[in-house]
Order: structure tokens, then C-alpha cells, then sequence
């Protein structure tokens, strides 16, 4: 493409097409460009302008010098050549403009432009481009709308290129969808036209700089004390656990928190289709999914990875979420010999989850009859735990709920904790809060399990009138679980 070529094209001007700088992979431009002042959102005066300098930053420096500068000295040399080619420009700026020009086009070059401030702040949990023009942020739960926006979409067209080819994927019209991670982890999926009708859209699900322990999630009352210290010792005693729960609900992080109570003497093995876990254990193998490559071969799935874990002599086995045929050999590890595994699914109730889990594995094309998966699950799991996000923004466990077995055709279910709506009498009819998660009250079956696996629990614990800590030896908090 000539570099001289305009990028705001005409309504009826033909595809062309732009090349990323990083790789050289090719988007194939949209037939009608949009700019943020063709739909509605003030026009960036100086739009032209960033996109002049940055192509001659980009000629000046050389693509290659990307590919082997590190990433301190390319930072250095982007930015003085950025301020070289300002001063050689003839519009008039004054020294905050300047300043402030430098700095955007500069993120531009390396970064991921209006994104980057957005990604720099701790208290934005995830980001959702809908076309250049609209950018929306959750925080604190809640969703919002920024002030921020892209130049046109062959602007963020740019930025989800750079992003997706970081990790050896392309996004193009024969592949108009892709998900990938940023550097930190972060969750990222973008879908471009023609599948998306208001441009090229970009969802990034900010990955946690900090790691939050359960009593990090008691203060956050997520759950309580007395629920903390009860699934550390499910944790420890080796029990199978199903985190459930809508999207965005904390699934992960409470899986991160509870397998903070793995003994560091087991082996443990996480499968996930995007490395997000943070096990604080030194004996753990991390695996992760593969797409397809560009010829569509090379595809690696979770339900490989978790068979070939099976011959890797894993004392805990971790699946990020199950979604499709990978249910079945999840279940299969879980029954045979793999105690105190652990995986998340989305799901509205305790009882949705196994309802889920067993059309998942439906899903495998098994020829087994429906009463033998559901012995299969009543027999993998004997806890389901239960996430939901409040209309407030705040997210708690609102069941701690075990897997008694089967009674007839059905998998029986009994809720050991249980968070209930407040009374509506008391509260104000748009905030339908849960009350604090309390005991039931019943006895789970697993104690005798707990207790073979050196896990003594105070039937106290289950009391509804119990409310605190429980103060019993094997729950105190220490930073290696085991025997007592």
C-alpha cells in the first residue's frame, strides 16, 4: 500500500488493504471507514496528525528494528523520532499539546493507544470496545462509559492486530473472529466485520495484578469466616469441587484462593484455554489450548490436555472451565483415583451446574445411557459452590451446596451454606441483596472422607446459630496444608 495513500476512505471506495507494522499480518480494510466524527463523538483536531507522524515514525525507524530493539530502547528511540518528526511538521502547538501528542502517539506506536491509561488502572476489571467510538469500562462492578475513543476503526483495527499477533493469532475477513491475552494475561477476543455490524469490536477481561487470599474475600464478603475455613478444609482434604457461576462472577478467583490450601508436596497439573491461574505452589505443570494455525491444523484442545495430564502423574488436576467435550474426561480423571480436583462452569444454581455438566458431556457423542453419566457425576463430585453477582456490583457465594448422589433417576443435592435473599420488607425494592452466607444447619457425608484424608471438622460448624471463626486446630490458617 502507498504509504502516502489516505486512510479515511470513501463510502464506495474498494477494499484495500493495510499492513501491521509488528508482523506483517494483513486486515482487510473495511469498504466504508469510520471515523469517530461520522458517528456522533467529537472529531479528534488532531487525528490527521497522529496518523502522518506515525506512519513516518514507522518509516524513519524501520520494522524490523521492532522485531529485534529491546523493548527500554525502542521506547527511547520511538520516542525521539516521534518528537523529531513533530518539530519537522508545521502545525502550531503549544508545549502541553506537544507534550501530550508525544505521549499518545508514542502508546500508539508500541502500545494499544486509548487503551493503554484504561489498562494502567487497577480499578477497571474489564474493557469493551463497540466500535471506535464507544469505549465502556466495569468498575466496581458497574458499567460506564468513557471519554476515550479511537480515531476511526482502521485505527482500532490496528490495535487488535498488534494485540492477536502478539500471540501468533490473525484476525482477518476469512477469520473475522479471534480470542487471545495480553502480555499480563489478560482475557482478549475481538470480532470484526462482516460478523459485527458496528465495527470492529474488542473485549479484554483485565487479568488481577493481586492475588487474593480467602480472607481477602471475607473482608470483601464474598463469603464468611466460617465458610473460608470450611472449604480450606475441603481443599485439603481432598474433596472435588465445582465452582459455578455467570461470567465475570469471580469463578477464577476463588479458584485461585482455594487452591492456595494444596500441601506444596503434591504434584498439581492446571489446564486452561488462557493461562490465567496463579498457583502459589512451586510443584505445578501449567498447560494451555492451542487454535488452529493458518493452515486450520495444529489444533490443540483442553480435552487433549487433560487426557495426556492423566499420564503425567498429577496429584491434583485443575481445569479453568469446562465447556464441551472435555466434561467426560474431567469426570473420568475425578473417578479414578484424582481426589480433590477441581474446575469452574457457568451455571445459574448448584443444581443448573450438574444439569450443564451432564449436557456437556452429551456433547461428547458418548453412547452411554443418561443414568450412567449422572452416577458418573453424583460420584466425581461432592461439592458444588455456587457465585452470583449482586444488582449492586458485589459478588458472594450465595451456596456452598454437596453432591449426595442418586435417589431414583436424580442426582440428590443438600445446601450445607446458604446466602438468602433479605427480607424485602426491610430493604428497598431495587436492591434485592443476599443476606451473609450462614450454615443450614445438616451435616455433610463427606466428613468421614475429610477425616481419612486427616481432616477433622466440628460438627459445631454447621449449627445455624454459628456465625464466627471456627476455632478448631486443623482449620487454622498456615501457608502448607497436611497432616496434623
Amino acid at each position: 500500500m502507498n504509504e502516502k495513500t489516505e486512510l479515511h476512505g470513501e463510502p464506495n471506495a474498494r477494499p484495500a488493504v493495510i499492513e501491521s507494522h509488528r508482523d506483517g499480518a494483513l486486515l482487510q480494510r473495511l469498504p466504508s471507514a469510520r471515523t469517530a466524527a461520522t458517528v456522533g463523538r467529537t472529531a479528534d483536531p488532531y487525528g490527521d496528525l497522529k496518523i502522518r507522524i506515525h506512519r513516518l515514525c514507522i518509516e524513519a525507524i524501520g520494522v524490523s528494528v521492532f522485531r529485534s530493539t529491546p523493548e527500554d530502547e525502542l521506547r527511547r528511540r520511538v520516542s525521539e523520532t516521534v518528537n523529531q518528526q513533530l518539530e519537522l511538521d508545521s502545525t502550531p502547538l503549544t508545549k502541553a499539546e506537544f507534550d501530550q501528542l508525544v505521549a499518545e502517539i508514542t502508546a500508539d506506536v508500541l502500545g494499544y493507544g486509548p487503551l493503554e491509561p484504561l489498562l494502567a488502572d487497577a480499578g477497571v476489571t474489564e474493557i469493551m470496545v463497540n466500535g471506535c467510538d464507544q469505549i465502556y469500562i466495569e468498575r466496581g462492578g458497574r458499567l460506564e462509559r468513557t471519554d476515550s475513543a479511537f480515531i476511526d476503526d482502521e485505527h482500532l483495527l490496528r490495535i487488535i492486530d498488534r494485540i492477536v499477533s502478539g500471540v501468533g493469532r490473525r484476525i482477518d475477513e476469512s477469520a473475522p473472529m479471534v480470542d487471545a491475552r495480553l502480555p499480563d494475561g489478560s482475557r482478549v477476543n475481538a470480532i470484526i466485520p462482516p460478523l459485527s455490524l458496528c465495527g470492529p469490536c474488542l473485549t479484554v477481561r483485565k487479568f488481577a495484578r493481586e492475588f487474593y487470599a480467602l480472607d481477602e474475600l471475607v473482608e470483601a464478603e464474598t463469603l464468611s469466616p466460617a465458610a473460608a475455613e470450611f472449604l480450606s478444609a475441603c481443599v485439603r482434604g481432598k474433596l472435588n469441587i465445582l465452582i459455578s457461576g455467570g461470567t465475570g462472577v469471580g469463578k477464577t478467583t476463588l479458584l485461585n484462593a482455594l487452591s492456595a490450601a494444596i500441601p506444596a508436596s503434591e504434584r498439581i497439573i492446571t489446564i486452561e484455554d488462557a493461562a490465567e491461574l496463579r498457583l502459589q505452589q512451586v510443584h505445578v505443570v501449567k498447560l494451555e489450548s492451542r487454535p488452529t494455525n493458518i493452515e486450520g491444523r495444529g489444533e490443540i484442545r483442553i480435552r487433549d490436555l487433560v487426557r495426556n495430564a492423566l499420564r503425567m502423574r498429577p496429584d491434583r488436576l485443575i481445569v479453568g472451565e469446562v465447556r464441551g467435550a472435555e466434561t467426560i474426561d474431567m469426570l473420568q480423571a475425578m473417578n479414578t483415583g484424582h481426589a480433590g480436583s477441581m474446575t469452574t462452569i457457568h451455571a445459574n444454581s448448584p443444581r443448573d451446574a450438574l444439569s450443564r455438566v451432564e449436557t456437556l458431556v452429551l456433547t461428547a457423542g458418548v453412547e452411554v445411557p443418561l443414568r450412567a453419566i449422572r452416577e458418573q457425576i453424583a460420584s466425581a463430585f461432592d461439592l458444588v459452590i455456587q457465585i452470583t453477582r449482586l444488582i449492586d456490583g458485589r459478588r458472594c457465594i450465595s451456596h456452598v451446596t454437596e453432591v449426595l448422589g442418586m435417589e431414583s433417576d436424580v442426582v440428590t443435592l443438600q445446601d450445607l451454606f446458604v446466602a438468602r435473599p433479605v427480607d424485602e420488607v426491610n430493604a428497598p425494592a431495587q436492591e434485592s441483596l443476599l443476606s451473609p452466607l450462614e450454615p443450614t444447619g445438616l451435616l455433610p457425608h463427606f466428613l468421614s472422607k475429610l477425616a481419612a484424608s486427616g481432616v477433622a471438622v466440628d460438627a459445631s460448624v454447621f449449627d445455624g446459630a454459628s456465625a464466627g471463626p471456627i476455632a478448631v486446630a486443623p482449620f487454622v490458617r498456615r501457608s502448607v496444608g497436611g497432616r496434623r
